[in-house]
């Protein structure tokens, strides 16, 4: 996720990063079926989502204090 991606999410609800954050699991375990069943190509696409899910969930943690 980039940085100005980021920057948005910060004026974005609670409720809405919450949802992204569900859409994004999602596409993990998609993305982990496609992976298994040698389908994708792009085998770090897992570890990116993973990695935008804990920007968001950090967005949230943020937001809350």
């Amino acid at each position: 996720m980039k940085i100005k991606d980021l920057k948005e999410l910060r004026n974005k609800d609670i409720k809405n990063l919450l949802s992204l954050v569900a859409q994004k699991k999602i596409e993990v375990i998609k993305n982990a079926v496609k992976t298994a069943g040698t389908k994708e190509k792009n085998v770090k696409l897992g570890k990116i989502l993973k990695k935008e899910i804990a920007q968001v969930l950090t967005l949230v943690r943020e937001v809350k204090k």
